[in-house]
């Protein structure tokens, strides 16, 4: 595979993944059903460093520039970085196919529950309807569970399209690489 193959391969999804999740955040959706978590994730696999963690952040900052700002940002946006970070760690396993699939699945539902308890907590700390006790606490994190069960739904969703179609895209490209490679003999 050529330099310049392998870097359309990472550019086009990854732009057009950019693309999506300022589009989508921008359309009407079901609360928290979208694909910045899994954009992390997948990011944090397949790109370096800087694009791994800039761009879903960036992705964010740009929606939230036509959506607002408020007191939660900078907890969703940490969240994301760690999601990011996450999938540094599946990276490690690609080579496994068996191994890379359960610690894609484990990564999503790691980031899942990070984001809900990160930001739930934060609303506990914040609200001020919230009772600053267990009990408070405790209401923070039930009155966010259909939340965290569309975000969840979401991350699951779009981790499996961005990987999916990343590794189809990767393997038809490395297939139609090798069939026109010039034969030696």
């Amino acid at each position: 595979m050529t330099m310049r193959t392998s870097n359309m391969l990472r550019f086009v999804p990854t732009l057009v993944t950019v693309l999506l999740i300022v589009g989508y955040r921008l359309m009407p959706h079901p609360w928290n059903f979208v694909p910045v978590t899994a954009m992390a994730i997948f990011g944090g696999i397949y790109l370096n460093r800087s694009l791994a963690y800039g761009l879903p952040l960036a992705s964010m900052i740009v929606a939230d520039l036509f959506l607002g700002m408020d007191w939660t940002s900078p907890v969703v946006y940490a969240s994301i970085l760690v999601s990011s970070w996450i999938g540094t760690r599946v990276r490690n396993v690609y080579e496994n196919k068996k191994q890379f699939a359960m610690a894609v699945g484990g990564g999503t539902l790691a980031s899942s529950v990070l984001f809900y308890l990160t930001t739930n907590f934060a609303a506990w700390l914040v609200i001020p309807e919230y009772t600053k006790d267990i009990s408070g606490l405790m209401q923070s994190y039930i009155m966010a569970i259909p939340f965290f069960k569309n975000a969840l739904a979401g991350d699951m969703f779009f981790i499996v399209v961005f990987v999916g179609l990343y590794e189809a895209v990767h393997f038809i490209v490395t297939k139609l690489s090798r069939q026109s490679a010039p034969i030696h003999g």
